[in-house]
């Protein structure tokens, strides 16, 4: 993917080397069993988990350190503020289309911990998006884990999972994260895991209407030849089918909250060949 040359946005908080936060983390008392699921499964809305409570835990958590003072040089931190500034096109000309405003999130960079309107949060929880302060947060040693842990290297699937939180931020200014909460309140929790299991696949297909736009080389980044297919392998990686024959041994579909690799694989690649909101009704 080339990046080297796009516009940074002016959206990204740099927060490491600030002192991690302590206290509780997201998810309460069980916080470090609902981190441990997240960071597998590749972020997602905290709300929810505040809503409905956490599902059972899938994978061994990451330690990470406290604080960390970023490079002088920091290649990384570039990356994602390129990558951002070109979802910001990207999704800044549809809602024009639409006849409505595009409200840019701002990108938080941490280290270990970080606070959030949505609560404490430790680096084990993954890239998360928090619809009470429209922020994205992201410990750039997730990428390292996505590599190794996961078997998800490159570049575009780095790229992948900040246009999946982004695509969490377009639900809340959208409207649908809100209903879909209401809807969780009033079902069971297998009906519950459900909905969220849409909202998350609906964030996938919202991911690759960003990557079909990218595909046209007009904005900050321009796509090369295996870019794609590193970030239907990273969808793939973090479905929960295979998360969870990965650290159980076996699965069990109700307690999906983010969908299985062939869904998660069948929903960012609509979005890529369609570029078309109305192609991601993951609700039908």
């Amino acid at each position: 993917m080339k990046w080297e040359f796009g516009r940074r946005s002016e959206n990204v908080e740099d927060q490491r080397g600030s002192r991690g936060v302590s206290g509780p983390v997201v998810g309460g008392g069980i916080g470090a069993i609902v981190l441990a699921v997240i960071v597998t499964l590749l972020g997602g809305d905290p709300n929810v988990i505040f809503e409905q409570g956490a599902p059972p835990s899938q994978a061994p958590s990451t330690n990470a350190p406290q604080s960390s003072s970023p490079p002088a040089n920091d290649k990384m931190k570039e990356f994602v503020s390129v990558v951002l500034a070109d979802t910001e096109d990207t999704w800044s000309d549809l809602f024009r289309r639409m006849g409505a405003t595009y409200e840019k999130p701002k990108l938080v960079l941490f280290s270990g911990s970080v606070k959030s309107a949505c609560g404490n949060a430790q680096a084990a929880m993954g890239p998360f998006y928090c619809p009470r302060d429209r922020k994205v947060y992201i410990d750039l040693s997730f990428y390292r884990d996505l590599q190794n842990r996961y078997n998800a290297p490159g570049d575009f699937a780095q790229a992948y999972v900040i246009a999946h939180e982004i695509g969490h931020h377009v639900q809340n200014l959208m409207g649908i994260s809100s209903k879909v909460q209401t809807l969780q309140r009033q079902v069971e929790p297998v009906q519950a895991n459900q909905l969220s299991v849409r909202l998350e696949l609906q964030a996938d297909c919202f991911a690759g209407i960003w990557a079909h736009n990218a595909q046209k080389g007009k904005g900050q980044v321009s796509l090369e030849a295996g870019d794609i297919e590193e970030g239907l392998n990273a969808a793939s990686a973090i479905g929960d089918d295979r998360l969870q024959e990965q650290s159980r041994g076996y699965v069990v579909p109700d307690s999906f909250t983010h969908g299985s690799s062939a869904q998660r694989v069948q929903w960012f690649k609509r979005g890529i060949q369609t570029g078309d909101l109305n192609q991601c009704n993951t609700f039908k």
